[in-house]
């Protein structure tokens, strides 16, 4: 079996996936970000980005898209991603010994319109709140 055939993913949609977050953690850089983590995985779930805004823990979700419509992207972060995300976070934060530290839960959606130069990024700083059985307390 060739390796390319382990992932549950087409090789194009991988290589989308992870341009976009590229472009995401350029963009956060920008902001003064300093990036920590990247595709933590857990078996709750995966977090694209782990960064730090200040005194802030960040855990960002990226999205991407090939059009100018990203409504229907940012209405994919379901409650259960969110909850999925939420778990993956509280692993981290227990996993590194982190106690009683801000935290926050973005999401970048990428947008790849064709003949661009570059992608539109939308940035929503805290896009929504920890959620699920005992949300952050840990």
């Amino acid at each position: 079996m060739p390796i390319a055939a382990l992932s549950r993913w087409p090789f194009f949609r991988r290589w989308f996936g992870d341009r976009s977050e590229r472009a995401a953690e350029r963009l956060l850089l920008g902001l003064g970000h300093r990036i920590v983590g990247r595709n933590y995985s857990c078996r709750a779930g995966e977090i694209d980005i782990v960064s730090v805004d200040g005194r802030c823990l960040v855990f960002s979700e990226v999205r991407s898209t090939a059009s100018t419509d990203t409504l229907r992207v940012e209405l994919s972060i379901t409650p259960e991603k969110q909850r999925r995300l939420t778990q993956a976070a509280l692993h981290f934060l227990q996993r590194h010994h982190f106690k009683d530290q801000l935290c926050r839960f973005d999401v970048l959606i990428v947008s790849w319109v064709a003949g661009a130069e570059a992608p539109t990024i939308t940035h929503h700083a805290s896009a929504f709140d920890a959620i699920g059985r005992f949300q952050m307390d840990y």
